[in-house]
């Protein structure tokens, strides 16, 4: 009777784990078709994103009427909703500014 039960206790814990089993394989596959749309969501977000700053881009002029060339000028956009175009090397060091002033904070 012992080993009876003993054997019943060890099949069931077996069925458990496999009902574990199945449970974690739909989860996964649940977590992958999630994973998949989300990155075909931020890649339609980065292509949006793209195309407007392109747009932007197209439609500024600097003082003399000339285009804002986008590889040495950045779209910058503060904490407060302002919006700024300034040249690449500025950016860089605003970061780094931007960087320590979180890190204080924390």
């Amino acid at each position: 009777v012992a080993a009876q039960n003993c054997r019943k206790r060890k099949l069931n814990a077996i069925l458990n784990l496999e009902e574990d089993v199945c449970n974690l394989q739909t989860q996964k596959e649940s977590l992958k078709k999630e994973h998949s749309q989300c990155s075909k969501s931020i890649n339609q977000m980065k292509q949006k994103l793209n195309s407007l700053y392109h747009d932007i881009f197209s439609r500024l002029r600097d003082d003399q009427g000339r285009p804002v060339n986008p590889c040495k000028y950045v779209i910058h956009c503060n904490s407060d909703g302002s919006v700024f175009i300034i040249p690449k090397h500025l950016e860089k060091s605003e970061q780094k500014q931007d960087n320590k002033k979180e890190q204080k904070q924390k």
